[in-house]
C-alpha cells in the first residue's frame, strides 16, 4: 500500500499569543514539527505540544529556525555554517529534552521558514544543518524540500532523510518554493491543493507556478498550520489520501 507521512508546524504560539488551532489540527497529522523557541514558541509552549503529541499518537519532531520571533523565522539572516549548525544543535537539545522527560522518542529534524529555504540552495548551510543533527542524533531524520541540498548533505553523512513537499505553496521550475513576497505564492483554493497533493503523492508530478510540469518526490505532506482554514484543510486533505488509498502514516514507519 502506497503510505505518505502528513505533518504540520506546531507549537508556534508565545506567551499569551496563540497561533494556531493546535489541539485539533494534530488530530489528523501522523507528525508533528514542534518550534523550538527560536522562531516561535516558548518552554511552556513546547511542553504542552509534545503532551499533546504523545497524547495523540503523533510522532515529534524539532522545527528549529533563526533567532527572529518578530519576523517568524522567515526573513534571511546572515550567518556562518558553524553558528547556523549550533543554532540547529542548541533548539534541538531543548527539544529533546522536553521529549525525554515525556518518555517519547525524537523523530526527526525539520530547519523553519527562512533556515529551510537557504539551506535547500547553500551546499554549506545544508551540510552544517545536516551535521549538527548527525552528531547529536544519527537515528534522527532530517525532513527536507524535495531535491533540495539538504537531502544532499544527508546522503554524503549517512544521514536518513525524507523528502518533504508542501500543499499551500507553490514552486518554481527548479523545485524551490515560490517565495511568499510573489504572487501566487500561496495555494490558497482548497480543492485545487487537494488535487495538487494526490498528484505529488501518486505520481510524482507537479505544476510550476510558470505551468510547467517537475517531477517531486514526496515522503511527507507539510500543512501550515498557522491558516485561517488549517484544521479545513488538514481535514480535507487526509481524507483525500485515504479516499484514494493512500495510508498516512509517520515518516519513521
Amino acid at each position: 500500500m502506497l503510505k505518505v507521512d502528513l505533518n504540520c508546524d506546531l507549537g508556534e504560539s508565545f506567551g499569551n499569543y496563540t497561533l494556531g488551532l493546535d489541539g485539533e489540527v494534530i488530530k489528523f497529522v501522523s507528525s508533528a514539527n514542534v518550534a523550538c523557541g527560536f522562531h516561535a514558541s516558548d518552554p511552556l509552549v513546547m511542553q504542552k505540544t509534545v503532551k499533546m503529541a504523545k497524547a495523540a499518537g503523533v510522532a515529534v519532531g524539532a522545527h528549529p529556525g533563526y533567532p527572529d520571533l518578530v519576523g517568524f523565522g522567515r526573513r534571511n539572516l546572515s550567518v556562518q555554517p558553524a553558528e547556523l549548525k549550533a543554532m540547529v544543535q542548541y533548539q534541538i537539545g531543548a527539544l529533546k529534552a522536553f521529549c525525554q522527560a515525556e518518555k517519547i522518542g525524537l523523530q526527526h529534524v525539520k530547519p523553519h521558514g527562512a533556515m529551510y529555504n537557504m539551506a535547500a540552495k547553500d551546499e554549506k548551510l545544508a551540510f552544517a544543518i545536516a551535521e549538527g543533527i548527525a552528531e547529536i542524533d544519527p537515528s534522527l531524520i532530517l525532513l527536507g524540500l524535495s531535491g533540495s541540498e539538504m537531502l544532499k548533505a544527508a546522503e554524503k553523512l549517512g544521514l536518513k532523510a525524507k523528502k518533504e513537499v508542501f500543499a499551500d505553496r507553490a514552486y518554481e521550475e527548479d523545485g524551490t518554493l515560490v517565495a511568499r513576497t510573489k504572487p501566487g505564492a500561496m495555494i490558497l483554493n482548497e480543492d485545487e491543493a487537494i488535487e495538487r497533493v494526490l498528484g505529488m503523492v501518486k505520481f510524482g508530478k507537479v505544476k510550476a507556478v510558470t505551468g510547467r510540469e517537475i517531477g517531486i518526490e514526496a515522503d511527507s505532506v507539510c500543512v501550515h498550520g498557522d491558516s485561517p482554514k488549517a484544521l479545513e484543510f488538514v481535514k480535507k486533505i487526509n481524507a483525500a489520501l485515504s479516499g484514494e488509498g493512500i495510508c498516512v502514516a509517520t515518516m519513521g514507519s
